[in-house]
């Protein structure tokens, strides 16, 4: 099953039970992966729906920042709901020792030695861990493994 087939099963589901903040989160993530795909002009695959989700859930968090800031604690609870939803959609993130383990065997094959190497072990690594982790946190492991 395809994860835009399992979005429309849950939709179905939430529609069924009534609930709404689930159904109100799926229909945001199936209106944003339509969104991209008139931008991309083509039928997205898993991989671009994570990305959507992925991007949805860094928004969300930014948001709830936001929220705290201005004191608005009932946004603040509904955007939590909102973001534990977007990452049941999303798959089960990896350890960060296999991170590391996957980092080093790809600075490995790439023959890498100092952080001016970092694009070249980036570009390497990101789709192996294909939305297993996060960019960022790769980014600082691969700059610690690279730096001397």
């Amino acid at each position: 099953m395809s994860l835009e087939e399992k979005l429309l099963e849950e939709m179905k589901q939430a529609m069924k039970t009534n609930d709404k903040i689930r159904l109100s989160t799926i229909r945001m993530i199936r209106s944003s992966s339509k969104n991209k795909e008139i931008e991309l002009r083509r039928k997205l695959e898993d991989e671009d729906i994570i990305k959507v989700i992925q991007g949805m859930v860094r928004k969300g968090e930014e948001s709830i920042e936001q929220f705290q800031a201005g004191g608005r604690n009932d946004l603040v609870e509904k955007e939590k709901m909102e973001i534990e939803i977007l990452k049941s959609f999303l798959p089960q993130p990896i350890s960060q020792e296999e991170i590391i383990k996957i980092i080093d065997e790809t600075i490995q094959e790439t023959q890498s030695s100092s952080l001016k190497d970092l694009g070249k072990v980036m570009k390497a690594v990101m789709p192996r861990l294909g939305g297993k982790a996060d960019g960022k946190v790769i980014n600082q492991l691969v700059k610690e493994r690279l730096s001397p």
